[in-house]
């Protein structure tokens, strides 16, 4: 019989710790136990736990400062950080360092028990392990309110076998969604994805359904579909909205039947591919105006996302611009160390009407034309420098002497925004800001703001 895996629990709360501990043997996992972060490193230093499971706040030693020393130690151990929602920023820059991922308490024990499946799947197959590392480059990073709501969404939805249609604007990322949500799934298959604005209708069926030899002209040999290939993991329709007439017929019967005819054959083969579309249409409104079936378009919406736009985002702008920055410096052997303030006010201003493949692209051209260590203004493309606030960003209701808001205004700008959405009510705010009330009590009387 092959060893168990052992999981380490480290908790100071003893009656979680040992609901955990018992939960876990429940499962059929080998488990250990720690009361605080310094046993937590010891064992892990020590002794042979193929996963840890740590709790942020315990005494002697955090969860964050634990994983860091056990991070150091064994760079190949996984480690699941469980933490309250208050310390969910925490948590993420963990993930960053190299943790696994994050739960949040209360726990979902469902979501645990598949997270520690998929955690020791990847530990037994070094090829899925070496893709999920390629992946992890391209997370959907944020700390703001909506990303936190979307990250959480996603972990929701992932496990389930729902058809998801992701909507929005072009540029917020709605391919990384997709891909977040098959790589939090059960689905053992790969990540198929295919832009269906791309083709010509009997280009896009041979892509997605395959063709026999002989089925057209030029079809030399027997060709395997994007569906097959992606049976047992996920095709990701980018560009749904795109298609015609005929060949929405055609994807809808694949839903219904769970089964493709390829073309120039009389057989069909069963498929098992979890479908998640994807378009920047109002799909609704194509339904009412006779240019999408209305029954196409709820088999796809059983589950549906709206990634956030960049410019509701916060101070994602910054947290993103800086990964960007890092990414294009090491790829292009230049010395970065970090955004000038007055080019950081320039991206934090800008209202980023293309999102976050927009922003992507001006740090590409500033480490581009970077002369220095740092990016300054002189980087920045003309549009955001000859942009007035107001033209900029509608949050900036006040300006500095140079004609630039600074940070501050920004912020008090979006708070006084954000209390004006929800009639003054500063429960709402302050969670729409992904903020204590306490918090936002302190800076409303740090810009005068209180009532």
């Amino acid at each position: 019989m092959d060893k168990k895996n052992l999981v380490l629990v480290a908790d100071d709360d003893k009656r979680h710790r040992e609901m955990l501990c018992a939960l876990l043997d429940e499962w059929g996992y080998e488990v250990a136990s720690a009361a605080d972060g310094q046993q937590a490193v010891d064992f892990c230093k020590k002794g042979r736990p193929d996963l840890a499971l740590l709790d942020v706040r315990m005494p002697k030693k955090g969860g964050l400062t634990a994983f860091s020393e056990i991070h150091a130690a064994r760079k190949d151990l996984p480690v699941l950080i469980m933490t309250a929602y208050s310390d969910i920023p925490a948590a993420v820059e963990a993930i960053k360092a190299g943790a696994h991922d994050y739960l949040s308490k209360p726990l979902d024990f469902d979501r645990l028990k598949i997270c520690l499946a998929n955690v020791f799947a990847l530990k037994n197959a070094p090829k899925a392990r070496e893709e999920a590392k390629i992946g992890k480059k391209s997370e959907i990073l944020g700390e703001s309110a909506p990303i936190l709501e979307l990250q959480e969404m996603i972990r929701t939805i992932a496990p389930t076998s729902a058809t998801v249609l992701i909507t929005g604007e072009s540029g917020v990322g709605k391919e990384l969604v997709a891909r977040a949500v098959h790589k939090d799934s059960c689905r053992k298959g790969d990540f198929v994805a295919v832009n269906c604005g791309a083709f010509t209708d009997t280009l896009l069926a041979s892509e997605l359904f395959g063709h026999e030899k002989g089925a057209f002209t030029g079809a030399d040999k027997k060709h395997e579909g994007l569906f097959v290939k992606a049976s047992g993991g996920t095709i990701f329709l980018d560009e749904v909205g795109e298609m015609s007439p005929a060949m929405q017929v055609k994807l809808l019967r694949v839903l219904q039947e769970k089964e493709v005819l390829s073309v120039g054959s009389a057989k069909p083969v069963s498929v098992d591919a979890r479908v998640i579309a994807a378009t920047n249409r109002d799909l609704a409104k194509e339904v009412e105006e006779g240019r999408f079936r209305e029954d196409l378009y709820y088999r796809l919406n059983v589950v549906s996302i709206t990634p956030p736009p960049l410019r509701d985002r916060g101070n994602d702008i910054a947290l993103l611009a800086m990964n960007f920055a890092k990414r294009f410096a090491a790829a292009n052997r230049k010395n970065f160390s970090g955004i000038e303030d007055g080019a950081m006010r320039k991206l934090l201003a800008w209202q980023w009407p293309g999102n976050v493949r927009e922003l992507e692209n001006v740090m590409e051209r500033a480490i581009i034309m970077m002369t220095g260590e740092t990016i300054t203004e002189r980087q920045l493309p003309e549009r955001l420098l000859a942009a007035s606030p107001r033209q900029a960003t509608d949050t900036c209701l006040a300006t500095g002497e140079d004609g630039v808001p600074t940070l501050d205004e920004v912020e008090r700008a979006v708070i006084l925004r954000t209390l004006e959405r929800f009639g003054n009510n500063k429960t709402e705010t302050a969670k729409a800001l992904g903020i204590t009330r306490k918090t936002l009590h302190a800076k409303l009387a740090r810009y005068k703001m209180e009532d």
